[in-house]
């Protein structure tokens, strides 16, 4: 019987539910094992922030022109990603599909990720067309997805999902935290359970 562990994580409030840590982390049986729990991860609003009130600082991110439009990059998603592939397997899951890998691992110094595939469905301000896709890739696996779109359908397929599930929403204008990587991390070393 699987372990649903379905969350609503956001950053402020996620930073304050930690838990102990156990001695020996499932993310560690898991890699030796060769499995690991998959992350979605969105781009637009996690990685590429939109939606300032004003011009944003340098320190958070720079402008990159992509197919000729200007993305504003989050310069700490790098870093933030990069521990989580300690214990994640990450996929691109947005609507960039193959340019995540084509313009993003080169600025973000990642790897060539998965890409999940969505064709016509994709819908920008939403989420839901995305289940089908991430559902295929991760069945039978514990999921985390980090997107800032995610709708009340997703929340339900989350907890209709046989598997550990952790959904993290993000605000456009910030995309991931700290404390998200916190809570993404907590997660997968506590066997995927709900904060």
């Amino acid at each position: 019987m699987g372990r649903t562990a379905h969350t609503r994580a956001r950053a402020p409030a996620a930073a304050g539910t930690a838990r102990a840590l156990s001695s020996f982390p499932v993310a560690q049986q898991q890699a030796e094992n060769g499995e690991r729990p998959v992350l979605a991860v969105d781009v637009d609003g996690v990685i590429s922030l939109f939606g300032f009130d004003e011009t944003p600082p340098s320190s958070v991110g720079r402008f990159h022109l992509i197919d000729g439009m200007p993305h504003f990059i989050s310069t700490a998603a790098a870093d933030r990603l990069e521990r989580l592939s300690d214990h994640y397997e990450l996929i691109w899951a947005t609507g960039w599909e193959e340019r995540a890998n084509e313009y993003l691992t080169g600025l973000l110094g990642l790897p060539t990720l998965p890409v999940l595939t969505f064709g016509s469905d994709a819908r920008f301000g939403s989420a839901h067309w995305k289940l089908g896709p991430i559902g295929e890739y991760a069945a039978g696996r514990p999921l985390a997805w980090i997107d800032d779109s995610l709708s009340e359908d997703c929340h339900e397929w989350a907890k209709e999902r046989s598997e550990p599930t952790l959904l993290v929403p993000t605000e456009s204008e910030l995309g991931i935290e700290e404390a998200h990587v916190e809570v993404l991390r907590r997660w997968a070393e506590d066997g995927y359970q709900p904060s």
